[in-house]
């Protein structure tokens, strides 16, 4: 089993989205790094962590599976769609996405700025200077250490 981090801006969809539908594609991706993680490394049955970006409180907000295969990620043939990309084509589809399940929406976030105070989550992708890739690994002390972080009474 894999963890991962996967990044959504809240305006465009939130963990309360998430969890009120219960499932997603998760499209939109393109970034040829992050299509790779999920067309290469992602199984079914990896976990992650659902993080809001882009707009304050950005942090860690819950948890989700991945459910499905990598597929293509049809809003890019769709002229209407803000991931609309006319290189791609059926034949050829270049994005691709997966299916991914909601667990559980954190009864407390993980604050970016939290996570950079934990030994623990020093050396995760998303902490490192530049890092703005929408979906990243993680190990499974990272994912360990903001779950409990997540659900602990304690703050800092």
């Amino acid at each position: 089993m894999r963890y991962w981090i996967m990044k959504s801006e809240p305006k465009s969809y939130s963990i309360d989205d998430f969890a009120k539908e219960g499932f997603s594609p998760w499209e939109g991706v393109r970034n040829y790094q992050a299509r790779n993680f999920m067309m290469q490394d992602m199984e079914i049955g990896d976990l992650i962590i659902f993080y809001h970006s882009n707009t304050p409180p950005l942090g860690a907000a819950g948890l989700g599976k991945i459910i499905s295969k990598p597929y293509p990620d049809d809003t890019a043939l769709d002229p209407e769609s803000i991931y609309y990309d006319k290189r791609a084509s059926v034949e050829r589809p270049i994005w691709y996405h997966v299916d991914v399940q909601f667990l559980e929406k954190f009864p407390h976030f993980v604050l970016l700025k939290q996570m950079r105070e934990i030994p623990e989550l020093q050396d995760m992708m998303l902490l490192r200077k530049g890092s703005r890739l929408s979906i990243q690994p993680i190990t499974k002390t990272h994912f360990t250490t903001i779950c409990t972080q997540a659900r602990s009474t304690t703050s800092f």
